[in-house]
């Protein structure tokens, strides 16, 4: 029978990690501040949960991931040292040797401040996108994308942790039904109904935490974590700015796109949701801030101003303040205490008050009439706008469907993209969240993957093969041409690029051009040798000539 955890704190592990004090406990391990005593560095060790470490089949998918998670080379993910087991059977304890973050998670920050202000949004959810993007390049998935695994320094620096334990305890024999019920708020409709698992499912729970620092709260709440489960297979995650109302809709747009509860209709990868939250950012001109630190004040960011130019609170303009103190002090004087007080007087007072009457009576009347026109116009335009749906990094099939189910008309254009795969979405106009009416076109631009060197045919002009290269998104390079014999390309033509044809290169990449020298040249031998042929037949006909009199 598997005891409980044992207190490790002063145990030296494999006699090189000496295990200190306790900094947090999680569903499937503990994590102690420790100390590389062959280095002399600070780290962070990770002990398994002893239900888990007992299990041979979880203590190998561990060391296996464990081993991949090393591979990840990203400032944005938590650096892994080392791994291994400390003492044997019944109980071993299973350790990850980590970088040591001072500082706190995004759950300490979440706890302190509420929802961020919106640049802060973007500034921690960047980091963490080209984090998971990393991985996914690398063919990994998180499984457990929260607060709780977002580390952010003292400094400032974000960094995502627990890469791959989720997947080596989903495949280890051991119960994991204790440690789902910790991260249900964040898990993927397919992770709930045990559908296939990528990196997809990493982009659903990075937009659920998305939803989360701007509202405060995750989308769903419920009595169980079965009830919440259950609101994500059978709901869709309700737009933040309902919570929110002055959000801008690429932003609702961004959350709501990487949480469809289809796979097929998310961004593939994290590489592709960190392309559309930048273009989303720069868009809307947010500011870049200050990552908000654990325990630090929080700093506000003014994202409005008034339309005299002053942050909301300032002091009104010194001219502002003149009149608003001439129009409201006590003492001044009201109009015509100073006048004469004749016949004639009093009746020009009284038309002056009976025309600013007529005057006062007339500007009600056109602004009531304006309120009555933009009522109807209003009114005659309900149903009338939509909003641009994200549809980067989907395939044509789903981008045409989310498109008309916006009530837009879908028409596609293509061209190359260095980090987009061929057949996904690249760009959309007009940008995703932006108001638009229904039934106005929606152009989509189709990645066709990197550009590939095109076939030049022998004998083609420099300046074609020129145009060539250009029109394949690539660069000629000047003054870098070759130049070698061709049997039948004239002389100055091109027979050729380098690199080959049909090499796959970025965007702009430079290939430089293979130049004709003309045919090679014949072999003297074989000059002489036909020189000599035909010496000897002439001696030969002479011979005969002479012999008949020739």
């Amino acid at each position: 029978m598997v005891t409980a955890e044992p207190e490790l704190t002063g145990a030296l592990l494999e006699g090189r990690y000496r295990v200190g004090e306790l900094l947090a406990v999680g569903g499937m391990s503990r994590v102690y501040r420790g100390t590389d005593t062959r280095l002399d560095r600070a780290v962070a060790v990770k002990v398994m949960d002893p239900r888990l470490a007992a299990d041979p089949a979880f203590r190998n998918r561990f060391e296996r991931e464990a081993r991949a998670i090393a591979k990840i080379d990203h400032p944005g993910v938590i650096g892994v040292y080392d791994q291994g087991e400390h003492g044997g059977p019944p109980e071993p304890v299973v350790y990850l040797v980590m970088e040591l973050v001072d500082g706190g998670t995004l759950r300490d920050v979440l706890g302190q401040h509420g929802a961020l202000e919106l640049p802060e949004v973007f500034a921690v959810m960047e980091p963490v996108l080209a984090a998971l993007a990393s991985a996914h390049a690398q063919g990994m998935a998180h499984r457990d994308v929260k607060p709780e695994n977002v580390l952010i320094s003292a400094s400032g620096a974000v960094k995502v942790a627990d890469f791959g334990l989720v997947t080596a305890a989903a495949q280890a024999r051991a119960s994991t039904a204790g440690m789902i019920i910790g991260t249900v708020a964040y898990l993927s409709p397919e992770q709930v109904t045990g559908r296939g698992i990528d990196a997809r499912s990493d982009v659903y729970a990075a937009g659920i935490l998305f939803y989360e620092l701007i509202t405060g709260n995750p989308p769903y709440d419920g009595d169980s974590a079965l009830s919440i489960a259950y609101r994500h297979v059978n709901e869709d995650v309700p737009p933040p700015s309902d919570l929110v109302p002055d959000l801008p809709p690429s932003v609702d747009a961004l959350v709501l796109g990487a949480t469809r509860r289809e796979q097929d209709a998310r961004p593939p990868d994290a590489e592709t949701f960190l392309h559309a939250v930048r273009s989303v950012r720069v868009s809307l001109g947010i500011p870049r801030v200050d990552v908000p630190v654990p325990g630090a004040d929080r700093r506000t960011v003014p994202l409005a101003r008034d339309p005299l130019g002053e942050a909301p609170g300032a002091p009104a303009p010194r001219a502002t303040r003149a009149l608003t103190h001439m129009h409201s002090a006590p003492d001044a004087p009201s109009v015509g205490d100073d006048w004469d007080t004749s016949a004639a007087a009093t009746e020009h007072i009284r038309r002056r008050r009976r025309s600013r009457r007529v005057l006062a009576a007339w500007i009600v009347g056109v602004v009531l009439l304006g309120i009555l026109v933009a009522a109807l116009s209003w009114g005659a335009g309900v149903g009338r706008w939509t909003t641009a749906p994200v549809v980067v990094g989907m395939d044509e099939q789903t981008a045409t469907r989310v498109v008309r189910e916006a009530g837009l008309v879908p028409k596609f254009q293509e061209r190359h993209h260095d980090t987009i795969p061929s057949g996904r979405i690249a760009d959309s106009t007009p940008v995703a969240g932006t108001q638009v009416t229904k039934g106005s076109t929606e152009t989509l631009t189709l990645s066709s993957g990197r550009p590939r060197v095109p076939t030049i045919t022998p004998g083609t002009s420099v300046e074609q093969a020129q145009q060539m290269l250009r029109s394949a998104d690539l660069t000629p390079a000047e003054g870098k041409s070759t130049r070698k014999s061709h049997p039948t390309a004239p002389v100055g033509t091109v027979i050729g690029t380098s690199p080959a044809a049909g090499t796959e290169a970025t965007i702009g990449s430079p290939v430089s051009l293979v130049l004709s020298s003309g045919p090679p040249p014949r072999r003297s031998r074989d000059y002489d040798s036909e020189d000599a042929g035909r010496s000897l037949a002439d001696q030969i006909q002479r011979s005969i000539e002479d012999a008949f009199g020739g």
